[in-house]
């Protein structure tokens, strides 16, 4: 597999301190950005090589101006193990909590999700491999870093993968925004396994009959419907609020 470029401050800073291999660390000749000399000792204490580029030698690389001046070449993605994630949920002597998205396909959303993930304490993200977004640079820049710090499994079957959370004792929540009960009237307790449909068709039908419960988040005006990862990020947090609160 090929190497991989994140970009990005903070993508770039977390996967210094992670545990993917890094090569080379690509910095803009003129940038001035405060945070570039922790970024670079970082570097320097990884023994990894700086690279000094023109900036539009480092858009062309990675295909967006948006990389703050800096760039990463890293070994790819190290996809977690779906077995691994129950395991170490169960033994972090707290009630499991995971993310399962099913279909997103934007990546600055993959993003986003896996960014709220993190920050709520979900003890890992479930994705599909086939149509559906991976973890690419772009995802990784949305998440801020956060792909480093939470782990992130690629599965071939979702209904399996929740079969599998369900065996482990996991009551598995769709959020749609047809259903009658309302995200801030459930008790969440347990082991949570909350799932996120794609951006356009939501959760999928054989995805959703998996589901023990399906809830919806009460609107009070304006348009019909939220973004996929705003939504994400407000059940993750009332599901953090009340399991961890």
């Amino acid at each position: 597999m090929k190497d991989e470029l994140v970009f990005g401050v903070n993508p770039v800073r977390e996967a210094l301190r992670g545990a993917r291999g890094v090569h080379e660390l690509y910095v803009q000749s003129t940038a001035t950005d405060h945070r570039l000399e922790k970024i670079l000792e970082l570097a320097r204490e990884k023994g990894i090589k700086v690279i000094r580029r023109e900036r539009e030698d480092l858009t062309r690389m990675c295909g967006s101006s948006h990389h703050q001046g800096m760039a990463l070449k890293v070994a790819p993605f190290p996809y977690a193990d779906l077995d691994d994630i129950i395991t170490s949920a169960s033994q972090g002597g707290s009630s499991g909590f995971v993310l399962v998205l099913d279909g997103i396909q934007d990546p600055h959303n993959l993003g986003a999700l896996i960014r709220s993930a993190a920050c709520a304490g979900a003890n890992g993200v479930i994705i599909p491999k086939d149509r559906a977004c991976g973890i690419t640079p772009a995802a990784e820049k949305a998440s801020a870093g956060a792909v480093e710090t939470i782990p992130v499994a690629q599965v071939t079957n979702v209904v399996q993968a929740l079969e599998a959370l369900k065996k482990s004792r996991y009551w598995v929540y769709g959020i749609t925004g047809e259903a009658e009960s309302s995200l801030y009237s459930v008790a969440f307790s347990g082991n949570v396994a909350l799932v996120i449909g794609s951006e356009g068709e939501g959760i999928r039908p054989l995805v959703r009959k998996q589901c023990d419960v399906l809830v919806s988040i009460p609107q009070y005006g304006g348009v019909g419907s939220l973004n996929a990862s705003v939504a994400g990020g407000i059940a993750l947090f009332e599901v953090a609020r009340k399991l961890r609160g």
